[in-house]
Formats: structure tokens, sequence, C-alpha cells
């Protein structure tokens, strides 16, 4: 993952495929996205987190121009979203794909291209690329859900397109179909095509993404690549005299950083090298304290996702705190969720 994500990082770092600013879509008293700043560059995966109902959907649904938004504004390739302009270039699959299911997937595909004037040759381009070769010409009601969604991202890549949109594209699947359709996304993402993925599931965005987004009630609260929204790591010592260690260490990198819980010694660092292991066993050792145990615990994007968002979602929380990957705070606008 760092290699590629390294890779990436010199692609036009510059220039933006999708940018939004103070972003905000009400439905009568009901905010769906507030105020959404979004920035994401040429030829990267960009993973956009939120759990269901986070206002996802709606924020790709304006990307798209399907939706107007209430107030803000958004590019898209350059353009405004849903104009000629911005769309030639992006392929999309939002929430469920929807062909007629008495037709195969070729067919389906080839009422497509003829719709959006593609050469009819791209048709077989993208089958190979889903992995649908085979079962092109069975009808789409006979396909799993795995194949279905497959073939959904076939009709995004019809156009060749430069920004591929796709939303929630594991849900449903089962543990074999999501792996496939990780494998099939980072393959897609491979080159300089800029891939934007929405999910509520951590360890999709986890394994995919260079970039991510973390979503809450309609705000954005999070930006950076994975290992940035980490954050810090955590040093976890077990003793039997607790108390002690915990004192001797506090004297050692600070009270702040060392907590207790579950009866285990706790020291978080903004990174590995912060604390040496073998240090602080050696003082703890000299100071009369059995050390059982002694081993770094990284945080999963799971529990920073948790703590991100803990009493935001929808909860009527004011004043949210967005973290950026840069680690400065910025204050959003306070407004109520319901």
């Amino acid at each position: 993952m760092e290699d590629r994500v390294n890779k990436r990082s010199g692609s036009s770092p510059g220039r933006y495929m999708i940018e939004t600013d103070q972003l905000t879509k009400w439905y009568g008293d009901i905010v769906a996205v507030d105020h959404l700043d979004l920035r994401v560059r040429q030829g990267e995966v960009y993973g956009f987190l939120g759990a269901n109902g986070a206002g996802k959907t709606t924020t790709l649904r304006m990307l798209l121009g399907l939706i107007q938004p209430t107030s803000g504004r958004a590019s898209v390739l350059g353009a405004k979203p849903g104009t000629e302009e911005s769309l030639m270039g992006v392929g999309s699959m939002i929430e469920t794909p929807a062909f007629y299911p008495h037709l195969s997937g070729r067919h389906n595909l080839m009422m497509l291209a003829k719709y959006t004037s593609t050469p009819l040759k791209r048709i077989d381009q993208v089958l190979a690329q889903v992995d649908l070769s085979k079962r092109a010409d069975d009808a789409f009601q006979t396909y799993s859900l795995g194949m279905k969604q497959r073939l959904g991202v076939a009709a995004a890549l019809l156009k060749d397109p430069v920004l591929l949109v796709l939303d929630e594209p594991t849900n449903g699947l089962d543990p074999a179909g999501m792996a496939d359709m990780r494998v099939l996304i980072r393959k897609l993402g491979s080159g300089d095509r800029t891939v934007l993925i929405s999910s509520h599931l951590m360890t999709e965005i986890e394994q995919i993404c260079d970039r991510v987004c973390v979503i809450a009630g309609g705000s954005l609260v999070a930006e950076g690549t994975v290992d940035e929204l980490r954050r810090k790591d955590r040093l976890l010592i077990r003793v039997d005299q607790i108390e002690d260690a915990r004192r001797i260490v506090a004297g050692l990198v600070g009270e702040q950083s060392v907590a207790v819980s579950s009866g285990v010694l706790q020291v978080t660092a903004s990174n590995q090298g912060e604390i040496e292991p073998a240090w602080l066993n050696a003082r703890l050792v000299a100071q009369g304290i059995s050390v059982q145990e002694l081993r770094w615990d990284r945080a999963s994007l799971e529990s920073v996702f948790l703590d991100l968002t803990s009493g935001q979602l929808r909860q009527g929380k004011r004043g949210q705190s967005v973290i950026y990957a840069n680690g400065q705070h910025q204050e959003s606008r306070e407004v109520a969720h319901v």
C-alpha cells in the first residue's frame, strides 16, 4: 500500500478532479450535507467513509448533477456537476445498479454504449476488466449479486472515464465477493484514473484507498491517509504493580501520555519512534517492576472512525471539529443535526 501511495503522490499533485466549497444540502429542516469541503487529487483512490445516513450518497448525487445543492459550489473535472464537460470524463455507479433482467450483460452494455455514443468495441474490453467475459451472454437475472455489481462497474467504465465514482460497491456482497471487488478497484485505480469510493466499511477503505475523508452528520470530521488518520500508536505494558509502573512511566514520558485500561498500562505516542520500548523496560526493571508483556498496538481505522464520529452522528452536536492530516483543527459552523 505504501509503495502505491508514494507513487501516486507524485502524480499531478496540484490538479483536483473534484472540489467542493461549503457544499450544503437541506431537505426541509434536515441538513443532509453540511458545508462540505472536499479536494480529490488526480490519480488517487479517495475513500469517502461514513456511517449509513452520513450524507455520502447525497454528496455523490450532487457531484454528478443528479440533485442540486441548497448552497455552496462544486467542480468536477473543472466544470459544474451535471454539465456535458464534467460528465464526459466521469463513470459512476450510485447505489444498486439497474439493468434489464431479461437481457444479457453484453446486450445491456450495448444499449448503454449506443445511448452514450461509445464504440461497441469497448464492451468486450470492460467485460474483461471486471472478469465477466465468460458470463457476458447470460441473462442479467441469472447473475449473482457480486456479478451484478461487477456489471455495474463495467457500465461505469464504458466511456473509459478519467474519474470513476463508486457508491458502496461491496454493499450486500459475501466475503468472497467483497474481496473480488477490492481487487478490482485496486486494479482500476492503479494508473492515472481517479477513483472516488464511498463506503461504511472501514476494512474496505483501509485496504483500497490512498486518502480518506470521514463524514458524520453531513460534515467532514477528518481527512488524510489511513496512517495519518490513525495518528497515534499505543505501547501496551502488562505488569503486576500497575500503579507503581504508571507513576514511573508518567514521570518519564508525561502524565498526559499514560493511561490504565483493563489492568494494562497504555503509553500513547504520535509515532513509534517517540518511545523506545527497551529503554522503558529497563527503567521499570531498575525500579523493581516485573514486566510481563510489552508490545505496540496500532489503532485500527475502525477505532479511529468511532473516536472521530462519537456523539456526532446526527445527535444535535454543535461546533464539530475537523481534523486534518497535518494535525490542525478547524471548527465548523454551529448547526444542529437532526
